[in-house]
């Protein structure tokens, strides 16, 4: 992760959140975002080296429940002010959320979980997060969930950390919803998002945002703002 991708994470958690009235980045100066961005780039950096660190495999029966405590815990520092482990017949989900005192709220997909790995197929240990230089890219981390979906999701928190810092307010509420067992076809996911509390907050969204920002070699930097089906 580079300050550019976490700085499109930040415009996408900010910015395009196109339910807020259209006067508020107007009101609210992208540049001290940018500059918190750059600020904390190294402590963004760690939060996903540690996150890949803590590996959930559904399939291997590992990580639980510590992987969704740890989601509960990046949730709350990155500004929610309630995330709670939420129990099912197999893995645990989590639900949060950020009250901004915003009239709109848009909900949030997370997953925790990893596919499984065989260390030997790997040029650097899939838990370890090492920095490399990789050819065509410069320096990436490489570890298993840095594309999916542990990259994605910690630069959308290191955009909220960003905000925060820089002393802004987010144009939504938030609510969201994270799983541990996505990698093997989300079995259990509407015992999450039916339990009476998840669901009244879920019926508040105009909308579900996923973390997806992508950063081609050339530099250029891609976010998804929606997708149907």
């Amino acid at each position: 992760m580079d300050s550019t991708t976490c700085y499109a994470a930040a415009l996408a958690a900010f910015a395009v959140m196109s339910a807020a009235p259209s006067s508020y980045s107007a009101d609210n100066n992208l540049a001290d975002i940018k500059g918190e961005v750059t600020k904390r780039h190294d402590e963004a950096v760690k939060r996903l080296h540690d996150w890949i660190a803590q590996v959930s495999i559904a399939a291997e029966n590992r990580g639980y429940p510590e992987g969704a405590e740890y989601m509960a815990r990046l949730a709350k520092d990155a500004g929610f002010q309630q995330a709670t482990v939420v129990q099912t017949e197999g893995k645990p989900g989590v639900f949060a959320t950020l009250d901004a005192g915003a009239a709109k709220t848009v909900g949030l997909y997370f997953m925790y979980d990893v596919k499984q790995f065989d260390p030997k197929e790997w040029t650097s240990s899939p838990t370890d997060a090492q920095i490399v230089e990789k050819a065509n890219f410069g320096k990436a981390i490489v570890g298993r969930g840095a594309v999916n979906q542990k990259g994605p999701e910690s630069a959308f928190l290191g955009a909220l950390h960003a905000i925060k810092g820089a002393g802004k307010t987010m144009p939504v509420n938030l609510v969201l919803v994270a799983e541990g067992e996505e990698e093997i076809g989300s079995p259990h996911i509407g015992q999450i998002v039916h339990k009476p509390e998840v669901e009244a907050a879920l019926q508040k969204c105009v909308g579900v945002f996923m973390p997806s920002t992508m950063q081609d070699p050339d530099g250029v930097v891609s976010i998804s703002l929606g997708s149907k089906g």
